[in-house]
């Protein structure tokens, strides 16, 4: 599985705990090193120190020494936050040079993975308009205040192939819906009020 967007690794681990075969990316320096620190005897777990965009170079990454979980290669997004509440004592004070890479780029390194995890604040449009192939399943972070970013997602993979979706709220590791939704389905359940508040996940499974 590929974990885009790695931070501390606490997906890394819980996937390599299951014996999976994880490439961790992460383009934070001090992130990178702890993956390496923490997983680097592991020869199931291969670190690469980038971040996964639409095209492969160099990106001025956005950095919040203060809350480095919302660090950032997406400037609209960024920007867009400003009138966000959740996001009012967030303050982006720094910009690196990180190297970027593709989702084709990894599959043609790695091979096609079975799952792929995203999770890089407002960059993940980019990161799948870098996959030009359909992969089984994946997740992508969404916020309430967000969804057109959803949306632009949805609307990537369905060109990819038939895929269904499901959403997670939060932390809970549980899929929101009993049933798989279409696109349209799916949207309309995170405009809900229940669903609407609180940040969370949407994974997607070719059917």
């Amino acid at each position: 599985m590929f974990d885009v967007g790695a931070h501390a690794g606490n997906r890394v681990r819980a996937f390599a705990a299951l014996g999976c075969q994880v490439v961790a990316l992460e383009p934070q320096p001090d992130f990178a090193r702890l993956l390496r620190a923490l997983f680097g005897r592991l020869p199931r777990v291969t670190v690469v120190e980038a971040a996964v965009a639409d095209v492969s170079g160099r990106w001025s990454l956005s950095v919040s020494e203060r809350t480095p979980t919302v660090t950032t290669l997406a400037t609209d997004w960024r920007d867009a936050r400003a009138g966000d509440p959740d996001f009012a004592r967030v303050r982006w004070n720094r910009q690196i040079e990180v190297e970027t890479t593709t989702l084709d780029r990894l599959i043609e390194q790695f091979g096609v993975p079975a799952f792929v995890k995203i999770d890089v604040e407002g960059s993940e449009p980019a990161v799948l308009a870098g996959l030009g192939r359909p992969v089984p399943a994946l997740s992508f972070e969404y916020l309430p205040r967000a969804l057109d970013q959803v949306q632009i997602c949805l609307t990537r993979l369905i060109a990819l192939g038939p895929y269904q979706f499901n959403w997670s709220v939060g932390e809970s590791n549980q899929l929101a819906s009993h049933q798989w939704l279409d696109a349209s389905e799916l949207l309309a359940a995170l405009r809900t009020g229940a669903a609407h508040g609180r940040p969370g996940d949407v994974y997607a499974r070719l059917t």
